[in-house]
């Protein structure tokens, strides 16, 4: 008799959603990353933007030369307080896809501890099945040897 466990479509399921659940974590994690990314690149152009007014004003600039550096700067900041924000949301996005898939995890690490146990119990009912069997052919053995 092979062994079948009560539970094994539930548990394809189960693993089923923890793959999907890591497919989504990974998208997320790739999706923070590119927002962080592009965070990253508006401040260091800020400051390289920064570094080069610095030496411009040293070496003489115009006043239309440093508004317009000075509108540059303040477009830059809004776009790095805009991508300070997609970094949080994405972050948040990330640790609770992250949280969903542990939960799934923990899930599908259940009901394979769940299979482990009753796998062994099929071991040991089989088992002793066997040697039930073993010990009434020893017994009809024993009788028809006449004894």
């Amino acid at each position: 008799m092979a062994y079948q466990f009560r539970f094994q479509k539930l548990l394809e399921l189960k693993e089923n959603e923890k793959d999907q659940s890591l497919s989504e974590y990974q998208k997320s994690v790739s999706e923070f990353e590119t927002v962080a990314e592009k965070l990253y690149e508006n401040m260091s152009k800020k400051e390289q933007l920064e570094k080069n007014k610095e030496t411009k004003l040293k070496s003489g600039m115009s006043v239309q030369e440093m508004r317009h550096y000075q509108q540059f700067v303040t477009n830059l900041e809004n776009t790095i307080y805009h991508y300070q924000k997609l970094v949080m949301i994405k972050r948040n996005q990330m640790n609770e896809k992250q949280n969903v898939l542990t939960e799934k995890n923990i899930e599908v690490k259940k009901f394979e501890k769940m299979r482990e146990k009753q796998f062994k119990m099929f071991a040991l009912e089989d088992k002793a099945a066997e040697m039930k069997e073993m010990d009434d052919i020893s017994i009809k053995q024993f009788m028809i040897q006449g004894h």
